[in-house]
């Protein structure tokens, strides 16, 4: 079995998306145009796939749940292995076995398949838990970090821009490199 490496990838990247969606759009208000003019409302971005590649914390949790990945994966190998050399045992000695034997013997590979199928659920389920729970704990990270970074900015809104939602955006409040810096910065890794 290949390791499903692009299935956490694509876990992360699609679960950091839906949850700056959900927050973003969940805790805004509608600006009324009104207010904009009147009072100048300030707003920057930042590039969640910068985040992605240059936020230390995020590329430990990744590299966390890719090396959960590979050794979920190992799991299986092995468990197939199990199955492929009793299923080649029968094969080769199966002329030489009574009905009962080969009736054992498939019930024995029947098992196996069945064991096969019921752990790679269980490791998808627990890895599919395990990538959650981490991205959440990126999640609150970065927020906690743009409640201090805000905190002289003075910016009524800071947004994660992703290419489905923003259709314009001018590079001036891009603030995606003072944010890894931060980021960073307050990350100190466990060694």
């Amino acid at each position: 079995m290949k390791p499903n490496s692009w299935i956490v990838n694509g876990v992360m990247a699609v679960a950091i998306i839906v949850l700056f969606v959900l927050h973003f759009n969940s805790n805004s208000t509608p600006i009324k145009s009104s207010a904009m003019a009147a009072g100048g409302v300030k707003v920057a971005y930042f590039e969640i796939d910068s985040i992605q590649n240059s936020y230390n914390f995020f590329k430990d949790v990744k590299a966390a749940l890719q090396a959960k990945d590979l050794e979920n994966a190992k799991q299986l190998t092995g468990l197939k292995n199990a199955f492929a050399i009793k299923y080649q045992e029968l094969q080769k000695n199966g002329q030489y076995l009574s009905q009962a034997e080969i009736g054992a013997r498939q019930q024995e590979l029947a098992q196996l398949e069945k064991n096969y199928t019921n752990r790679e659920q269980q490791l998808a389920a627990e890895m599919q838990e395990e990538s959650f729970k981490r991205l959440q704990e990126v999640k609150q990270k970065i927020e906690a970090f743009l409640v201090s970074y805000n905190k002289n900015k003075e910016f009524a809104y800071i947004f994660s821009s992703n290419p489905d939602l923003m259709y314009y955006k001018d590079t001036a409040y891009d603030i995606t490199a003072d944010i890894v810096k931060g980021l960073n910065a307050e990350y100190k890794p466990k060694n």
